[in-house]
């Protein structure tokens, strides 16, 4: 068994697969403050004691240096095992044509390998979190590089904390377009305008291909526009750890079959 965790900057995910397949995974705040011990714990708690004592290695993406030091950590003290740290020097099957291939996040690699190997290609991997990131991957499996936008709850929150007559609402999709509360406007403009945004940006992308792409959402905020969006076609929530499987079983050429 495999252990896979992503961390992020806002949330941490954290998947165990057996035979090729996610058997469980678990998704949590992403507390800097998190000690080693605490972490050791946690992963007892969620996956129990056999299926962690079952565990054959850990593969980690990250893009918290503190958090990837306490992971790190954990994985020696815990589970006896010496966590595989992804990044772009590793030979993950797939080529970064990034100018500074150094400057591409983990997980953003991570995603590519596993929508080249799952969705093929052209495709679109956009990653609802902290921010909203576009990675693209050729038919060729080439890293083509991408956009980086504001995320949903990372704009709205400065907009709530700057506008003085404003206030944090439930990110939802709106009943309509047109809001009849402050709270209605509010979530037009927040789920409707990243939307918007999502489309914008994949219809440019497609144009300087000169191919349509199948667009792929994923991250924790992929289902509140999703359904909104006219270019999303597939959302799958746990794509990035599927990726950290892919870049195991490419790195130590392994069939997990326990």
């Amino acid at each position: 068994m495999l252990l896979a965790i992503d961390i992020g900057n806002t949330s941490t995910t954290l998947g165990v697969f057996q035979q090729g397949v996610l058997k469980s995974f678990y998704r949590i705040s992403s507390r800097h403050s998190l000690t080693e011990d605490e972490a050791g714990v946690m992963i007892q708690q969620f996956f129990g004691y056999e299926a962690v004592r079952g565990l054959r290695d850990v593969i980690v993406c990250s893009v918290v240096p503190s958090l990837t030091s306490t992971y790190q950590q954990m994985s020696l003290k815990y589970l006896q095992k010496k966590p595989l740290i992804v990044d772009s020097k590793l030979k993950l099957g797939i080529k970064i044509k990034y100018k500074d291939p150094s400057q591409v996040g983990a997980d953003r690699l991570a995603n590519a390998v596993a929508a080249h190997r799952i969705y093929r290609g052209p495709c679109i991997v956009v990653d609802l979190g902290t921010a909203t990131t576009f990675d693209v991957i050729s038919a060729r499996g080439d890293y083509l590089g991408g956009a980086i936008a504001p995320g949903i709850q990372t704009s709205s929150a400065d907009l709530f904390r700057r506008a003085a007559q404003l206030f944090g609402v439930k990110l939802e999709k709106p009943p309509l377009a047109v809001g009849r509360t402050t709270q209605e406007s509010l979530q037009s403009g927040i789920i409707l305008g990243a939307a918007g945004q999502i489309d914008f940006i994949v219809n440019q992308i497609e144009k300087e291909i000169g191919k349509k792409c199948r667009v792929i959402a994923t991250g924790g905020l992929a289902p509140l526009v999703w359904k909104v969006s006219k270019k999303i076609q597939k959302i799958d929530l746990t794509l990035t750890l599927k990726g950290l499987y892919y870049i195991y079983k490419i790195l130590r050429g392994k069939k997990l079959d326990r």
